[in-house]
């Protein structure tokens, strides 16, 4: 064999027979695989979001230039008009007014409310783990049996609360009609106040006690500590509060289960006072079968809740304070 000749070795390249390495398949690196493992994961959500979110919202988008009646084959495109109809509608904005007065007032009462629970029971307590249960308990309830419940006790004629009246000889209150009625919805709300009160509660926890500390040894009160220390320190969970607290008081039906008994074009009464945004858009749908029309209502709806949402955190940018820690920044 003549030297420097390279002679093929079974099960082996020359390449290899001559030293160089064989050419390895190339490894999928770590943050594909990564980013493998979370579209797997997040996949069913994001599955779910398509169907039952952005489908149904395009879908109300173009209902909202129709006259479609879900009925009927026979509509048209009308292009603006419902829109136009819209913002000349009296009753819309009187419903849409009573929506926002509604959530200027309830949601507000709902955060001091759990917010005083959440102070309450974060107080080294006996049995403050039951008190925490049974404060919550009436947030896991469904606003369907929470609304019949709400509707039986203050009912005319049976209820639990005239019935306490009657014992002070004092005659019979229709709560569930003007102008009491708005004053049971606002009870429904603040009933569950436990929901707030959880987050609320979370937050003081997350509250360094050495700054408590600190304050007493310089003097301060209770109720300058809290103001100047603890109330600054959850607000990003007050904003939080308040903008779920703001879509989900413009959405309720809480109105439609405590309306009294009694039907008109096939939906039940509601008190005027209680005829609010969301009231409106059920009567259009399933009252007069105006698909198209209750569709550009809601349609307004979300561009005014993307609105408020934006002005809330516009103006509240100067006083809300996240504690990150300075070494996070780095």
């Amino acid at each position: 064999m003549t030297t420097g000749q390279i002679t093929p070795v079974a099960g082996r390249t020359h390449a290899a027979a001559a030293g160089k390495p064989a050419a390895v398949r190339p490894r999928t690196s770590m943050t594909a695989r990564r980013h493998r493992a979370f579209y797997l994961f997040t996949a069913p959500w994001i599955i779910g979001f398509l169907l039952l979110t952005i489908i149904p919202m395009a879908y109300a988008l173009w209902l909202s230039f129709t006259t479609f009646d879900g009925l009927s084959p026979h509509w048209s495109y009308v292009g603006l008009d419902n829109y136009r109809e819209l913002f000349s509608d009296s009753a819309t904005w009187d419903s849409l007014g009573r929506a926002g007065l509604f959530a200027l007032t309830s949601v507000p009462l709902s955060i001091i409310a759990g917010l005083a629970l959440a102070v309450l029971v974060n107080r080294p307590l006996k049995a403050r783990g039951l008190f925490r249960t049974l404060l919550y308990l009436p947030a896991v309830v469904p606003p369907v049996g929470a609304g019949l419940a709400f509707k039986q006790l203050f009912d005319q004629n049976s209820g639990a609360a005239n019935g306490a009246l009657n014992l002070f000889g004092i005659d019979a209150v229709g709560w569930l009609a003007d102008p009491y009625a708005r004053y049971v919805l606002l009870m429904t709300v603040l009933w569950t106040a436990g929901n707030v009160m959880i987050i609320s509660l979370a937050g003081l926890q997350d509250v360094p006690r050495e700054l408590h500390e600190a304050a007493r040894v310089d003097g301060a009160g209770a109720w300058r500590t809290f103001c100047s220390i603890t109330v600054p320190l959850l607000s990003p969970v007050l904003l939080f509060q308040t903008v779920t607290g703001m879509i989900a008081s413009v959405q309720t039906i809480m109105p439609l289960l405590l309306a009294p008994d009694g039907t008109t074009g096939g939906v039940t009464l509601v008190p005027q006072s209680n005829y609010l945004y969301m009231m409106h858009v059920f009567a259009q749908y399933f009252a007069i079968g105006r698909y198209g029309y209750a569709s550009a209502l809601l349609w307004v709806l979300f561009v005014l809740i993307l609105v408020v949402t934006g002005l809330i955190f516009r103006f509240t940018s100067g006083v809300v304070f996240y504690n990150v820690d300075p070494e996070a920044k780095k």
